[in-house]
């Protein structure tokens, strides 16, 4: 399980982040790559040093995948190409205020980026993995996936989503060889705090993980065969027994009539 073989490697929101690492680092290991993100110099010059660096081919598509008609471009070409054979969903936008305090139209980017690229291109890379049953699928989610501060509920919402539509797939793959792998990090030194409105130098350092370690790790799972990886969680029991609550709860749940707490037959 894991990385390992070559293909063509989808890496979105590559020109910087966690999307650079993942492109440098599945280079590293043979994949060629297509890299997809806004920027097209920073694309350019990616591509060009990680051709150098690892001798692989490096294609570029410059998208903005909150852009209805850039997604839709950039999943007919992925759909199209049965060359892939990893998809890294890292792509995203952040915005951490309080909810009265977020436009509309930032809340719509939210969506637009976090959940409605990811369903997108996950549902354009599937008919091709599932017909010959093989590919990889990871998607990057947050801390946050599981979890809403005063200042995160849309970004944490839209992390959510992500999250549950990642696992709810794995579920639906697990008799085949397609994998999916839900990357869920703490707060990750990249570019994000400072758009999202809280600069990294805010937070505690020792919260704070670089890029580098935070893809590293997250490969690492991935070979391990972790369908959920939390790169910074030291005791991943503590995860273990959340997601074991999850489906007790679920289970308690499938009841026809209303619980005696709240005394509806007196």
């Amino acid at each position: 399980m894991g990385t390992q073989g070559k293909g063509l490697a989808v890496v979105t929101g590559a020109s910087s982040g966690i999307g650079k690492i993942y492109a440098d680092r599945l280079a590293k290991r043979g994949f060629d790559l297509l890299l997809v993100a806004r920027r097209k110099q920073r694309l350019e010059q990616l591509s060009q040093e990680l051709q150098q660096k690892h001798g692989v081919k490096a294609e570029i598509l410059v998208a903005d995948l909150g852009n209805s008609a850039d997604l839709e471009r950039v999943s007919k070409a992925l759909a199209s190409d049965e060359r892939i054979t990893l998809l890294v969903n890292n792509a995203g936008v952040g915005e951490l205020k309080p909810t009265t305090a977020i436009s509309l139209d930032a809340v719509n980017s939210l969506i637009d980026v976090n959940n409605k690229a990811i369903t997108h291109l996950t549902l354009a890379v599937l008919p091709n993995f599932t017909k010959r049953n093989s590919g990889t699928i990871i998607n990057i989610g947050s801390i946050l996936s599981f979890f809403a501060l005063p200042m995160s509920t849309v970004y944490s919402a839209t992390k959510a989503f992500l999250a549950i539509f990642t696992i709810g797939l794995r579920d639906e793959l697990k008799d085949t060889d397609v994998k999916v792998q839900l990357v869920l990090p703490a707060a990750t030194e990249t570019e994000i705090w400072e758009l999202s409105g809280i600069p990294v130098a805010a937070l505690d350092p020792k919260t704070v993980m670089t890029a580098e370690h935070c893809v590293d790790a997250a490969l690492a799972g991935l070979d391990k065969g972790e369908t959920i990886t939390y790169p910074s969680v030291e005791n991943f029991g503590v995860f273990e027994e959340f997601d074991a609550a999850r489906g007790k709860l679920f289970v308690a749940g499938q009841n026809g009539k209303p619980a005696s707490r709240y005394n509806l037959t007196k």
